[in-house]
């Protein structure tokens, strides 16, 4: 896994910083009725490479309030962690190995890519059995600490965030990552996660070589693109 706090709790940012999103609830006039939107979720596929089969995440699609009380939500807003909370108690169990307060963040159909990995784990159980291998590789000592995390849409988060030996930064060890999230069996829960981690080796500007080489290759072997 790409993932810390200089304890098992995880770190707030120093300063607070805008909202990397947008909201999730939305409040609408409608005469002298207020509906309120929020989302739900339609299938999306992803895929890390072409040779791997894709798997199904979701979409948001809007509903309203009116729906929630005819029985199509699935739970009171109002009693339910935020986004943000969810993401910060998934890495606090991360960090402190307890992986039963993890396994409850994540939805049963969660989709969680790694992009050091050739092919997305798909569902909890393969999931949780990628992060019982990564806490039997790594100590205590090594924490997740979140530079900074989006709050205004409890649908959607990102975080930043590093890595820490006892307290000192762990070399080639930032990175970001996105969460969607959905409300589930009256619980939100993780249904997508990506990482995204600091390169060991860093080509600068070199790799702009190498698209500009890729993209005329395409133009002139426009075939190629089926392969992509």
């Amino acid at each position: 896994m790409s993932l810390i706090t200089n304890s098992t709790t995880l770190l707030q940012p120093s300063t607070p910083s805008p909202p990397l999103l947008h909201p999730h609830r939305i409040s609408i006039s409608t005469h002298s009725t207020q509906r309120i939107r929020s989302r739900r979720y339609n299938p999306l596929r992803v895929s890390s490479s072409p040779q791997n089969p894709s798997a199904t995440i979701a979409e948001p699609e809007t509903i309203t309030q009116n729906d929630e009380a005819d029985g199509d939500g699935d739970g009171d807003e109002s009693k339910l962690l935020s986004g943000s909370s969810v993401v910060r108690a998934f890495y606090t169990g991360i960090n402190s190995h307890e992986l039963d307060s993890v396994e409850e963040l994540i939805a049963q159909n969660c989709v969680y890519e790694d992009l050091i990995f050739p092919q997305p784990f798909v569902g909890r159980k393969a999931i949780m059995e990628f992060f019982n291998k990564f806490i039997d590789t790594i100590s205590k000592e090594l924490q997740f600490v979140i530079d900074d995390i989006s709050e205004a849409d409890s649908s959607a988060v990102g975080v930043t965030w590093h890595l820490e030996w006892k307290g000192r930064p762990f070399p080639f060890s930032k990175g970001c990552s996105f969460y969607r999230l959905d409300v589930l069996n009256g619980k939100r829960q993780i249904i997508y996660g990506r990482d995204s981690v600091e390169p060991f080796f860093k080509p600068g500007e070199t790799a702009l070589v190498g698209i500009r080489g890729v993209a005329w290759l395409l133009q002139r072997f426009p075939k190629l693109a089926d392969w992509l």
